[in-house]
């Protein structure tokens, strides 16, 4: 590592250290608090849940694994629908971070909010706790932290979704780019921890539908290989 990249590194760290000496100063609090507060509010908005309930007089979440998300949507009530659920839920994660800003609050109270977002939409108190993963969620906060870096992610995605069709696969595989991008951008310290927490979490979350789509996806390949063989 060269002097100037430990010396980059070292001011990070002291920013860091700073942000957090800022973040429990008494007027920082409050602010703060609301912000995280706002987020998970905002995020427990069920969208996918009221546009099926709206269009089917359905509950989303009793198809296929049970998850409340865009994706469930386009496949159990329609491709508009899908996409306005996706729209929307990107919203949320971008109107945490907007409102945070709003309030002036400290970077760590910022990143706070939009993560409290993100657990709004997976466990939202307006229906029971049982939302989706915060795939749309997770590209709306990015869209404010890191706008490039998240628009060449959703580049990414487009190759793995057109080869397997599987939305799950496809988030899975481009999300963990999105850390990496914000490395090679010479992101912060503190954003590229941020990312991967996020990262981490939706591994988890995911893990389960993800196993589920790996035979899908295996199997998918088949079949396009046979039916590029049989053409040529």
């Amino acid at each position: 590592m060269s002097i100037d990249a430990l010396e980059a590194s070292v001011s990070q760290l002291e920013y860091g250290y700073h942000n957090m000496s800022i973040m429990w100063e008494g007027e920082n609090v409050p602010l703060g608090l609301a912000a995280i507060v706002v987020g998970y509010l905002l995020g427990s908005i069920p969208s996918a849940y009221i546009m099926a309930r709206l269009r089917k007089g359905v509950d989303i979440r009793e198809f296929d694994v049970g998850n409340m998300g865009a994706a469930n949507v386009l496949r159990h009530v329609g491709v508009w629908e899908g996409i306005i659920v996706a729209l929307a839920d990107m919203a949320k994660g971008a109107a945490a971070i907007v409102i945070a800003q709003a309030l002036s609050v400290s970077q760590l109270w910022l990143l706070g909010a939009g993560f409290s977002a993100l657990l709004g939409h997976n466990f939202p108190v307006f229906v029971g706790f049982r939302g989706g993963k915060g795939s749309a969620t997770t590209v709306g906060i990015f869209l404010l932290l890191a706008p490039k870096e998240i628009a060449i992610v959703l580049g990414i995605m487009a190759v793995p979704f057109f080869i397997t069709r599987n939305f799950a696969f496809t988030v899975c595989v481009g999300f963990v780019f999105i850390p990496l991008l914000i490395w090679l951008f010479g992101g912060s310290v503190i954003l590229i921890s941020y990312s991967l927490a996020i990262l981490i979490f939706l591994g988890v979350r995911s893990l389960p539908n993800a196993r589920q789509a790996w035979p899908k996806v295996v199997r998918n390949k088949n079949i396009t290989t046979s039916h590029r063989d049989r053409h040529e």
